[in-house]
């Protein structure tokens, strides 16, 4: 087994837990499902998403100084199928939910029980297709213990875009 085989098959046995990340820019709001991301300081406290190249969502993130990262309960596929599926260059994902901005108008959904809103500290794209957005915990809910949904709770969906589908100039909506 190749080290590209070995390092999926351990990939998909740690079956990562899903969060939905949302931000905002001059008025315009982008969010996606995530399966990369972690707490990455205990003090100062921080927390890392890596968005997608192919995103409109990352292309936000990055002229946004907040982002707010809901993390998902087993209960929340649905969820998961919208900010997974749908395309944020296509389609308004927010429509039709419950949200309250807060901090550069970053969107937090009301049916998320658990998340935080982070400020933006560090950016880092070392050329891999996604980006890493580092932040600083702002504001925060916790909706107390969960089972938190997992990558292989959402096997059957389709993603919105693939991540080989970098727009060009990245900073533009992909076709």
């Amino acid at each position: 087994m190749g080290v590209r085989d070995a390092f999926g098959e351990i990939m998909r046995a740690a079956d990562a837990a899903l969060v939905v990340v949302t931000a905002a820019e001059n008025g315009e709001r982008a969010g996606c499902l995530v399966g990369f991301h972690a707490q990455s300081s205990m003090s100062p406290a921080r927390y890392c998403a890596w968005l997608s190249k192919a995103n409109h969502t990352c292309r936000v993130a990055q002229r946004s100084a907040y982002l707010a990262v809901h993390f998902l309960t087993a209960a929340d596929v649905p969820l998961a199928e919208r900010f997974g599926t749908l395309s944020g260059d296509q389609a308004d994902k927010f429509a039709g939910l419950e949200v309250r901005e807060l901090a550069g108008g970053v969107p937090v959904l009301v049916g998320c029980a658990s998340w935080l809103l982070l400020r933006r500290t560090v950016l880092l794209d070392e050329g891999g297709d996604h980006v890493c957005v580092t932040g600083e915990p702002v504001a925060a809910q916790s909706g107390g213990p969960f089972r938190p949904l997992r990558v292989s709770g959402v096997g059957h969906l389709v993603p919105g875009h693939l991540n080989t589908e970098r727009p060009h100039p990245p900073t533009e909506r992909a076709p």
